[in-house]
């Protein structure tokens, strides 16, 4: 009983709705910059919408290397990074920098599986049109592509979501570096982890549950748009 009435200190429940908020932040944040540079990058290796060469070779590039490179190993060099630029940035800023150039290479691949799902008539209808790259992709191969690229994206948020407790190790004030508080000050790690433990199950669910209503959203204006 002394060890929950430590628990459930004013204090210590800021401690851990404050790390519960910038993990949150940095989840949201890092993956949903991330999606949206994947889905350029993705953009940019698809021939039929940028033609130039050169912008498919960096795309093609940035994605192969960042998907192979841990977690961990990125965030050091962001840190060292930026650092190395003379720029004071906050922690926070570093990490949402690492989520959102993790989250970019693995959301490209997911993207362009999508847009090659579609059939290359589907492309060769709309050009027979007079649309345009921008216009087709927008018109005919998206509302088509979503439920193809929309699940695995999700499934590596919520894993990415999960890494975000690496950033710890750089000092950022988030739910696992809040647990490690907690038990330097004599509340048992079952407790304090376990904690933790329910608020990412929260986290992710939501996330998972925002995934389900995206796809059904999306094949709804696909099959009205039919």
């Amino acid at each position: 009983m002394s060890e929950l009435e430590l628990f459930l200190h004013p204090g210590n429940l800021r401690l851990i709705w404050t790390s519960f908020l910038m993990t949150a932040s940095l989840s949201v944040l890092g993956c949903g910059i991330g999606f949206l540079a994947g889905f350029f990058l993705a953009l940019m290796r698809n021939p039929r919408i940028v033609p130039f060469a050169p912008a498919r070779w960096f795309a093609i590039v940035y994605t192969e290397t960042f998907r192979r490179i841990p977690f961990l190993v990125k965030l050091m060099v962001v840190l060292f990074a930026f650092q190395f630029a003379g720029l004071n940035v906050s922690l926070f800023t570093i990490a949402v920098t690492t989520v959102a150039l993790t989250a970019a290479a693995f959301a490209s691949e997911n993207v362009r599986a999508g847009l090659e799902s579609i059939h290359a008539n589907q492309w060769d209808a709309a050009e027979a049109m007079n649309m345009g790259g921008f216009t087709a992709l927008w018109r005919v191969i998206l509302p088509q592509a979503w439920p193809v690229m929309i699940p695995p994206s999700m499934t590596y948020s919520v894993g990415l979501v999960k890494s975000t407790s690496i950033a710890s190790q750089i000092g950022l004030f988030e739910l696992t570096y809040a647990a490690r508080i907690m038990t330097n000050k004599g509340i048992s790690a079952g407790l304090a982890f376990g904690t933790i433990l329910i608020l990412y199950f929260v986290l992710v669910y939501a996330l998972n549950r925002f995934a389900a209503w995206l796809e059904v959203r999306l094949a709804t204006t696909r099959h009205r748009r039919a």
